[in-house]
């Protein structure tokens, strides 16, 4: 009896994954992100590399720091209006209701611009405090005043990044990262060349930022008008008054959910700064860049996939849901395992290589950070997955849930390990996180009597 041979079944299973045209527009679209993305982030990784070497590992800290307090708090106001805008402007266009469907997107925007002039007046606010507990330099207060300006170039971009993800415009996201990667290289390697400073550095991020900004939001208004008309933005929001409770408990589950993740997983260089100083917060910045390799190819899968699940829950297609999860997590797990593998073995000499000596003790975080990356990369749609389902609480409890427990655990252990510890709590949340949610959309497909 022959047994097929080791690369006859990877070539069956190659030819399998992709036999579905779900599938196909998946990776089609998370393509179109990845291959500019993928781009991004090597361009990233040489504007880190610059940035790195030009401000050492304090310096770095600082920069990471300022960054991070600023998007902590566009988040903590934002209420994630893309999830909002795919779920129910998605729905509204599969069936057939334009009226609502642009009322939906014309309410988010709205809704957003408001969360983002709030956002920038905290920060003005909360600079003085963030320079001296987070930099520890109080003469770094106008640097995060001034980084600060990018919240309002951010009026409507979750709106407009939702209506381009349902309307499938990925490449022209795509484009948009790619060209706001370019600039940004290219003003810090300007920078690096004449020997500029940390405030040279914040102008480059900030200005090619804005720019990636202003042209997502500008191609949304340009595929409203498609959809909808010149006039789409006079349409009225009325027809939304019976479901506002349904969209106000989507839109505050999200910013929950979402601020919650900030306190648990997206604010870490600040409590490592806070606790540690920016030395040590220069140290981790670093392992979390080297650790996003592992997530390149999976960050756009989100996206691509959740207009998919949407557009099955609408049609209560619940088979082709379920086979989008596995094949989604065969994909993503395999990349993911591979790239594990070849950072452990690189990771040191790549370290040393591209930075500095000084930036070695990254190492042992990026190990411990790669634990839980490989766990969450697997399960990559847990969360959006059940955003689809209509359980956007269901995230947003199970956060907070975990939330307490990691700030415990900041608390009583990154003050004496530092960021080590915050590593080891970050990669345990990923992994606690992501097996309760697959536990839960396990049970709500079970209810639904899908058979597998």
């Amino acid at each position: 009896m022959n047994n097929p041979s080791i690369t006859s079944r990877l070539r069956t299973q190659f030819h399998k994954a992709f036999e579905n045209e779900l599938i196909r527009r998946i990776i089609k679209n998370s393509g179109y992100l990845f291959s500019t993305n993928g781009i991004s982030a090597a361009l990233s990784m040489l504007q880190g590399i610059l940035a790195a070497r030009m401000l050492g590992a304090a310096g770095f800290g600082i920069l990471g720091t300022i960054t991070l307090f600023t998007s902590t708090i566009n988040n903590l106001a934002s209420f994630r209006m893309s999830e909002l805008v795919v779920k129910y402007v998605g729905h509204y266009t599969e069936n057939n209701d334009e009226q609502r469907a642009v009322a939906i997107f014309k309410a988010a925007a709205l809704t957003e611009m408001f969360a983002s002039l709030v956002a920038f007046v905290l920060i003005v606010l909360l600079a003085p405090l963030g320079a001296r507990y987070f930099a520890k330099d109080s003469s770094t207060t106008p640097l995060f005043m001034i980084y600060g300006l990018i919240v309002l170039v951010n009026l409507m971009a979750e709106s407009s990044t939702g209506l381009l993800q349902i309307s499938d415009r990925f490449r022209r996201i795509a484009g948009m990262n790619l060209l706001q990667s370019i600039i940004t290289l290219a003003l810090i390697t300007l920078t690096y060349i004449k020997g500029g400073n940390l405030a040279e550095v914040l102008m480059a991020y900030l200005i090619g930022k804005a720019v990636g900004t202003l042209g997502i939001t500008i191609s949304a208004l340009i595929e409203a008008t498609r959809l909808w008309g010149t006039l789409w933005w006079k349409s009225p929001i009325k027809p939304l008054l019976q479901q506002w409770r349904e969209l106000a408990h989507f839109a505050i589950s999200t910013n929950i959910s979402a601020s919650i993740s900030l306190v648990t997983k997206d604010s870490e260089i600040l409590w490592v700064s806070l606790f540690s100083g920016p030395l040590q917060a220069g140290y981790y910045k670093l392992a979390l860049a080297l650790a996003n390799i592992v997530q390149m190819p999976v960050d756009p899968l989100p996206q691509a996939t959740y207009p998919e699940l949407s557009r099955q829950v609408a049609r209560r297609n619940w088979g082709d849901m379920r086979y989008i999860l596995k094949q989604g997590s065969r994909l993503a797990g395999g990349y993911s395992l591979l790239m594990t593998f070849l950072l452990i073995l690189f990771g040191r000499p790549l370290i040393q290589f591209l930075y500095k000596p000084e930036f070695l003790p990254s190492y042992t975080a990026l190990i411990i950070l790669l634990i839980g990356l490989l766990v969450a990369n697997i399960f990559y749609w847990r969360r959006i997955a059940l955003l689809a389902l209509g359980r956007a609480d269901f995230p947003a409890k199970v956060n907070f849930i975990l939330a307490i427990i990691k700030v415990l655990g900041i608390l009583l252990l990154v003050p004496k390990y530092g960021y080590l510890a915050s590593a080891a709590l970050l990669s345990g949340f990923y992994i606690a996180g992501s097996f309760i949610s697959v536990w839960k959309i396990r049970s709500l497909m079970a209810q639904e009597r899908v058979p597998g």
